[in-house]
C-alpha cells in the first residue's frame, strides 16, 4: 500500500500549526529568554544575532541546513506572509516583491509577544517531550497552543498525493468560533459561517466571492476564492486623476502586476510566429487606450503603493480599473484546502467546524494536564507546610534531635511519623531559621494552598468548570490580541473588459468562385 511521507506532504500538524523547523525555533528561542517577561509579559527581551539562534537550533534540534532553518525563521518573521508574526524581526527580513532577507549574520531576532499564547504553559506538563536526534535534550512534540494557530497564521505545502492550503484568518473571530462551540455544540453553520465570515489575509484585499460559495469552501474543506485588490481614486490639479491600488489579493506583488503590465504593452511575438497575434495586438490596444503610466511608489510608509495614470483626465474611472482587474494580477483566485495531521497523527481532509472541534478537545487535554500539574505542585506544598506545622508543636524536641541523633531524618521520621520529603525539607532548613518558622504564616499560606486545591479540583472533576475555565482563558487571549478584520468581504461579479474593434487597414480579397479572405494591412 502506498504511504505518503506525511511529515513532508503536510508539515504543519494540528494544533500548533507548525512546522517541525519552525516549532524547533520557537523553543529554542524560548530556551535562550528571548521571549516576553514579567508578570503581564510585557517586557521584550534584546534582540539577538539570528546566526546565533540558527546555530543553536542546529545543533540542539535540527541537524540540517543552516539556510533552510535561517529561511523558516525569516519566513516567521515577514508581517506579509503572516497574518500575526512569531518573530520580531530587526533588520532587513525581504520584502513581498521576492527581495531576500540580508544574511543571518546581520539580522536580529526575538520572539514576538503573541508567541506567548504557544509557549507560555509548556513547562507545566502540557504537551509531551521527546529526545532530540542525538538523545542529549529533549523537544517538544507540539507545542500548546492557547489558540489554533494553523488557522490564524495559515499553511501551506505540497508533496507527494497530498496538499494543504489553509488560509489565514482573524484572531477574534475565530476565538468566537471557539467560544461558541464550547458554549453551544450543536452550533449550526449559519451561525459559524455568521463569526467566521472567511479568511482575513495579511495583506488585506477583498473577496468578492459570494457568502454561499465560502461556506461550502469552509464545509467541504476545499474550495477556490476570488480575490481582488483595494484602491482608491486620488483627484489632481485640472480635473486629472489617478488610480492608486494600496492592498494587493493574497500571493500577488506589486513586481508581479508591473511585470504583467509590460507583458501587454510590449507583447513578444510568439515562439513559431512572425507577428503578433491578433488577441496580443487588440489586448495591447485596449490596456494604451485607458492607460498612460504605471509607478511603483511602494515605501517602508506605505507597503503597496501602485499607482496608474489614466490615458487623459476623460477616460471612464470603471473602464480603467475593470481593465486592470480582467487582465492583471489585481484580481485573482485563492485556494483553499484544509488538510491537516489531525489529533490522530493521520492527514485528512476537514471542514472548519472539524479543525475547530479538534482544537476544543486538544485545549481540553493541556488544561487538564496543566491542572493536575498545578494541582501537584500544590499538594506538594501542602504535604511540606503540614511537616512544617508539626516542628513548630515540637520545635525544641526537634532542634535537639537534629543537633544529637546519628541519623536525624530517621529520627525524625520516626518521632514525627514525618514523611521523607518532610524530613528533607526540615533539615534543609537552618536552625536559627528553624526557630523562627511563624505559625500564622503558615497557617495562612495553607489556607490559600488548600482554596486553589478545591478550585484545581473542581476543575478536574467538573467537565462545566473546564469549560467556563476555556472560555474566559480564550476571552482574555483574544482581549490582548485580537486586532480588526483586514481583508473586506464583499461580494462583486467577476471583472469582465470589453474587448474593443481595433481600427485599422485590413484587405478583403474575394476569389472568382466566391471564397472570401482577410488579411490585416494593404499591399
Amino acid at each position: 500500500m502506498f504511504r505518503p511521507p506525511t511529515t513532508a506532504a503536510i508539515p504543519r500538524a494540528w494544533p500548533d500549526g507548525l512546522k517541525p523547523v519552525q516549532r524547533r525555533i520557537l523553543f529554542s528561542m524560548d530556551r535562550m529568554g528571548l521571549g516576553y517577561s514579567g508578570p503581564t509579559r510585557t517586557t521584550a527581551a534584546k534582540p539577538v544575532k539570528s546566526a546565533r539562534v540558527v546555530g543553536d537550533v542546529l545543533g540542539k534540534y535540527h541537524p540540517h541546513g543552516d539556510q533552510s532553518a535561517y529561511d523558516a525563521l525569516v519566513r516567521m518573521a515577514q508581517d506579509f506572509a503572516q497574518r500575526y508574526p512569531l518573530i520580531d524581526g530587526q533588520g532587513n527580513f525581504g520584502s513581498r516583491d521576492g527581495d531576500g532577507a540580508a544574511a543571518m549574520r546581520y539580522t536580529e531576532a526575538r520572539l514576538s509577544r503573541i508567541t506567548s499564547l504557544l509557549l507560555d504553559e509548556i513547562d507545566e506538563g502540557t504537551v509531551d517531550f521527546m529526545p532530540n536526534y542525538d538523545g542529549s535534550v529533549q523537544e517538544p512534540r507540539q507545542l500548546p497552543a492557547r489558540l489554533p494557530f494553523a488557522l490564524l497564521n495559515g499553511a501551506s505545502g505540497i508533496a507527494v498525493g497530498l496538499a494543504t492550503e489553509i488560509p489565514s484568518h482573524n484572531l477574534r473571530e475565530i476565538a468566537d468560533a471557539c467560544i461558541a462551540l464550547i458554549k453551544t455544540p450543536a452550533l449550526s453553520q449559519e451561525d459559524l459561517m455568521a463569526l467566521v465570515p472567511g479568511p482575513d489575509y495579511p495583506g488585506g484585499g477583498q473577496i468578492i466571492s459570494a457568502a454561499s460559495d465560502i461556506a461550502d469552501a469552509y464545509r467541504t474543506g476545499r474550495g477556490s476564492l476570488k480575490v481582488r485588490a483595494r484602491w482608491k481614486i486620488e483627484e489632481l490639479a485640472r480635473g486629472q486623476w489617478q488610480l492608486v491600488v494600496n492592498e494587493l489579493p493574497p500571493g500577488v506583488s506589486t513586481q508581479k502586476v508591473l511585470e504583467e503590465i509590460e507583458e501587454i504593452t510590449n507583447p513578444k511575438v510568439k515562439t513559431g510566429k512572425k507577428a503578433l497575434s491578433q488577441d496580443q495586438t487588440q489586448l495591447k490596444a485596449s490596456m494604451l487606450a485607458v492607460l498612460d503610466v504605471v509607478r511603483d511608489e511602494s515605501s517602508k510608509d506605505a507597503p503597496v503603493r501602485l499607482v496608474f495614470e489614466p490615458k487623459t483626465g476623460k477616460t471612464p474611472q470603471q473602464e480603467l480599473i475593470t481593465t486592470l482587474l480582467a487582465h492583471t494580477s489585481l484580481e485573482s483566485s485563492a485556494p483553499i484546502n484544509l488538510t491537516m495531521v489531525g489529533l490522530d497523527g493521520k492527514p485528512t481532509q476537514k471542514s472548519l467546524r472539524q479543525m475547530l472541534e479538534e482544537w476544543i478537545a486538544f485545549r481540553q487535554a493541556t488544561i487538564t494536564r496543566r491542572t493536575q500539574h498545578r494541582l501537584g505542585k500544590v499538594l506538594e506544598r501542602i504535604h511540606i507546610l503540614e511537616g512544617r506545622q508539626i516542628v513548630l508543636l515540637n520545635i525544641d524536641e526537634v532542634i535537639a534531635i537534629i543537633r544529637q541523633a546519628e541519623d536525624p531524618k530517621a529520627a525524625l521520621i520516626a518521632r514525627f511519623n514525618l514523611s521523607d520529603r518532610q524530613a528533607e525539607d526540615i533539615l534543609e532548613i537552618r536552625l536559627r531559621q528553624l526557630a523562627r518558622l511563624e505559625a500564622i504564616k503558615i497557617e495562612q499560606e495553607l489556607k490559600e494552598l488548600r482554596e486553589s486545591q478545591g478550585k484545581l479540583e473542581d476543575i478536574l472533576n467538573n467537565p462545566s468548570s473546564l469549560r467556563r475555565l476555556m472560555v474566559k482563558e480564550i476571552e482574555a487571549d483574544a482581549k490582548t490580541f485580537a486586532d480588526a478584520r483586514r481583508t473586506l468581504i464583499q461580494a462583486e461579479k467577476k471583472a469582465v473588459a470589453e474587448v474593443k474593434v481595433v481600427d485599422e487597414p485590413v484587405t478583403v480579397i474575394v476569389s472568382q468562385k466566391g471564397w472570401v479572405r482577410a488579411r490585416t494591412g494593404h499591399g
